[in-house]
């Protein structure tokens, strides 16, 4: 999904909150059996008119060490989440805990970063990124 040029901040907001909705699985009712995929899973990417966003499926081993390490309470550091063998290019952040499915990690980065350095471009100022 691009925004290009949406006719306000607002709308680009539903936007971002539409495709992740539409790309993540919805919770698990109470009782119903979470899917934990074999290999960690990556999703396409999508983006607003500032970042570009991705989310990340942890298999259940790792996802309970990720719980080990967070409790489910703080956000991953690029070197915790590598650790816990989530590759990616350069320049992406955890920035997001979805508490009823924490076993999906969601990622940004600002729009245009090197994915080889992970420098984000010169004057990013984010306008308004979920």
């Amino acid at each position: 999904l691009k925004c290009v040029g949406p006719s306000s901040l607002q709308a680009a907001e539903r936007l971002v909150h539409a495709a992740k909705a539409q790309s993540t699985r919805r919770a698990a009712p109470v009782g119903a059996m979470v899917h934990y995929p074999d290999e960690i899973e990556y999703s396409d990417k999508y983006m607003d008119i500032s970042y570009e966003y991705r989310h990340v499926i942890l298999t259940r081993a790792i996802a309970k060490a990720m719980l080990k390490l967070t409790a489910g309470n703080r956000l991953l550091e690029e070197k915790e989440w590598r650790d816990l063998s989530v590759q990616q290019s350069r320049g992406w952040a955890h920035y997001e805990i979805h508490k009823p499915e924490p076993h999906i990690l969601l990622f940004r980065r600002a729009l245009g970063t090197d994915p080889i350095t992970g420098q984000v471009p010169s004057g990013f100022a984010a306008s308004g990124g979920a």
